[in-house]
C-alpha cells in the first residue's frame, strides 16, 4: 500500500470514510503524574487506531491507519501486530509490504519492530523473498557495515530460505572494501562453517589459512584475521599448534623491523605455548629482541618474557597479562 502524504495532512476526524467511528482516548488514569505531551495530530491518529484495534477491525482502512501510526511512532510494537493481522485477514500483497517496510526502515535502521516484521514478511513469501531481502540488507550495510540488525536478518535469510552461492564472494568484497571490517570477518566464519555448499570448515580450511595469512601479513595489527585464524582450528588445538603457517606467520611478524612488538603475533604465540608448541632457538631469538633493560627477565623461561612483554607493550590489558604469566605451567 502506497501512502498517500495529501490524504495524511487531512485530520481524520474530516475524512469521510472515518465518519463512522468514535475516537477512543488514551487512558492515563484520574491523575496522571507527568502526562506527556503528544502532538495533536499523533493523538488523533493513535485515538482512531485504538477504536479499530478494539473493535478489531481488519479492513483496509485500518492497514491504511496503522501505516500512518508506524509512520509517527515506528517502535510502537501494538501497531505492527495489528498489521500482522490485518494483513494476513487481507490476503494483502506481501511483496508490497516489503517496499512499505523499506520506506519505513531507511530512516530507522535499528528499529527492532521493524525488522521483526520484515521478517515475518518473509517467512511468508519464502523463497520468493531471498533474493530482494539479500539485496536490501546489502543496501543497509552499505550504510552502516556494523548493524547488527541487517546481519542478524541476512544470516537467517540464508539459513531459512537460501542465496548461499554467492554468500563468500560478498563477504570477500566487503573485505577488500574494509579489511578491518570485523563485521564481514565474522560473517565469512559464518558462511564457511554453516554454508551446505562448502563443505564445511575443514574442507575449507587449507584455503581459508592461506587468504587469512595473506590479511595478515598485509596488515598485522588487525586483530579480526588473528582471531578468525584461531577459530579455523575450532575443536582441533593439536592441528593449529603442529600447522607451521601459524608459527611461522608469528615469527615473520615479529621479525620484521615494522612490526616488531605486534600484540597479536605475541598472544598467538603465547597461546602455542600453553598448548605445546616447541619453538626452535629463531623464536627465542626474535622474542629476546623485543627486551627492554627495564623488564625483569631474571630465570625467565619463552612464556613468562612473552607476558612480561605483553604487559609493558599492552598497558590497557596489563593485569590480563598478569593473570596470562600467573596460570603458566611451572
Amino acid at each position: 500500500m502506497e501512502r498517500n502524504e495529501e490524504d495524511e495532512k487531512i485530520p481524520i476526524s474530516q475524512r469521510p470514510e472515518w465518519s463512522d467511528v468514535t475516537p477512543i482516548p488514551q487512558d492515563d488514569g484520574p491523575n496522571p503524574v507527568v502526562p506527556i505531551a503528544y502532538k495533536d495530530d499523533f493523538t488523533e491518529t493513535m485515538d482512531y487506531f485504538r477504536a479499530v484495534y478494539f473493535a478489531d477491525e481488519r479492513s483496509p482502512r485500518s492497514l491504511h491507519l496503522t501505516a500512518e501510526a508506524i509512520h509517527k511512532n515506528a517502535g510502537n510494537y501494538t501497531v505492527w501486530h495489528f498489521r500482522r493481522l490485518i494483513l494476513e485477514a487481507l490476503n494483502a500483497d506481501l511483496h508490497e509490504e516489503l517496499d512499505f517496510i523499506e520506506q519505513v526502515g531507511s530512516g530507522n535502521p535499528k528499529n527492532y519492530q521493524i525488522w521483526h516484521h520484515r521478517r515475518w514478511v518473509a517467512e511468508k513469501l519464502g523463497t520468493d523473498a531471498t533474493s530482494k531481502e539479500l539485496k536490501f540488507t546489502e543496501k543497509i550495510l552499505s550504510l552502516d557495515a556494523k548493524n547488527y540488525h541487517a546481519w542478524s536478518h541476512r544470516q537467517w535469510v540464508l539459513q531459512a530460505l537460501g542465496g548461499w552461492e554467492d554468500e563468500l564472494d560478498y563477504c570477500k568484497q566487503l573485505l577488500e572494501e574494509d579489511v578491518f571490517n570485523n563485521s564481514a570477518w565474522n560473517q565469512r566464519y559464518f558462511v564457511v562453517t554453516r554454508s551446505p555448499f562448502l563443505g564445511g570448515l575443514e574442507a575449507m580450511r587449507e584455503s581459508e589459512v592461506k587468504y587469512t595469512v595473506e590479511a595478515i601479513t598485509a596488515n598485522p595489527e588487525n586483530e579480526s584475521p588473528w582471531r578468525y585464524l584461531r577459530g579455523l582450528y575450532k575443536d582441533d588445538t593439536q592441528s593449529w599448534v603442529n600447522d607451521p603457517q601459524v608459527s611461522s606467520l608469528c615469527l615473520k611478524v615479529l621479525i620484521a623491523k615494522e612490526n616488531r612488538k605486534s600484540v597479536f603475533a605475541l598472544s598467538t604465540l603465547l597461546d602455542l605455548l600453553c598448548h605445546g608448541f616447541e619453538p626452535s632457538q629463531e623464536f627465542i631469538d626474535a622474542v629476546d629482541a623485543l627486551k627492554t633493560p627495564d623488564l625483569d627477565l631474571s630465570d625467565s623461561n619463552l612464556a613468562t618474557t612473552i607476558c612480561l612483554i605483553l604487559g609493558r607493550i599492552d598497558p590497557l590489558r596489563e593485569n590480563y597479562w598478569t593473570w596470562r604469566k600467573s596460570k603458566l605451567p611451572t
